[in-house]
């Protein structure tokens, strides 16, 4: 069966006014935090796969995003990118479609336009995207959760999750653009960014995917302990200045009262208030110090244009 640009698995399950989970790759996946998350959740529902894209190589391409060879029992496979979503029913709360979305490189409005054909079959409710992203802030305090939504309960939801008002402004993904016809649509819409420390270059930042799962273990009533919190705290225990991971001398001291003025050390949202110009003058250095030595180390195109603030 097939909607749009997406093969569907027959027969199409029926899903009870459904809410889609998304992650964007490479965008604002940093720390691999949406990519775990939703792992878990599926893992945990043991959610299948409803449908993948048909032709992936319409929308990117193959010298950016590689096929990737493996040797199974003595043959070779190969696995080509896509973007797949799966499905599943649980019993209490609405059934839940989980993405994971690779950016398009090519016609990207058609993308789009293909997601928001599978939100309109399978009429999703609410669209969310999470994920994680840079910022300068301490590994040594809570980890900050942003988010901007539409709807009727979207307050309720950024209580519940903690979640401070996003003020990020600057370039976005042309995937954007689903949220906001979904919107026109009349469906509720969330985002929720982790705020990892800019400092760190972990490729999977299992604390930062506890602080999402934090988040979505409170929404849909799912047990605690697929957050894997201790697995989380443990990563940032064993982070040393020896092995060039955190900052050193009185770097991360600066750091973290620039955290306490803004959020106090407990990480809730507070009014904030004017930094001292010592304190904006470090951090304005430091982002400069730290965006020079990313392009001198180079990276792969998943952490390319990752956003930073």
């Amino acid at each position: 069966m097939r909607i749009g640009e997406f093969d569907i698995v027959e027969p199409a399950p029926e899903l009870r006014d459904p809410h889609m989970l998304v992650v964007l790759r490479p965008w604002i996946d940093v720390g691999n935090v949406g990519s775990l998350s939703l792992g878990r959740i599926e893992r945990h529902l043991r959610s299948k796969e409803l449908g993948r894209l048909y032709r992936p190589g319409r929308f990117y391409d193959f010298t950016r995003y590689r096929p990737r060879s493996y040797l199974v029992s003595g043959n070779r496979e190969v696995t080509i990118p896509n973007t797949i979503i799966r499905y599943s029913n649980p019993e209490d709360g609405p059934h839940l479609l989980t993405a994971h979305l690779l950016e398009p490189h090519l016609y990207g409005e058609d993308y789009s336009d293909a997601m928001l054909e599978i939100i309109r079959h399978f009429g999703v409710k609410q669209y969310a995207l999470i994920g994680g992203m840079y910022d300068m802030v301490p590994h040594t305090r809570p980890l900050v959760v942003s988010g901007l939504g539409t709807g009727q309960h979207v307050e309720r939801d950024y209580n519940i999750a903690n979640a401070k008002p996003s003020s990020y402004e600057g370039p976005t993904t042309i995937t954007y653009t689903i949220t906001e016809t979904a919107t026109k649509l009349g469906l509720e819409t969330r985002a929720f960014v982790v705020h990892l420390p800019q400092y760190l270059n972990l490729d999977d930042d299992y604390q930062g995917a506890a602080r999402m799962m934090d988040v979505l273990c409170k929404l849909y009533d799912f047990p605690d302990y697929i957050a894997q919190t201790d697995r989380g705290q443990k990563q940032y225990d064993e982070l040393t200045e020896k092995d060039g991971q955190i900052p050193s001398g009185d770097m991360l001291g600066r750091i973290e009262e620039m955290y306490d003025t803004e959020y106090g050390e407990s990480g809730q949202t507070e009014p904030s208030t004017p930094l001292p110009s010592s304190i904006e003058e470090f951090l304005q250095g430091l982002n400069v110090n730290l965006e020079d030595a990313s392009e001198t180390d180079g990276g792969d195109d998943a952490d390319a244009g990752s956003p930073r603030v």
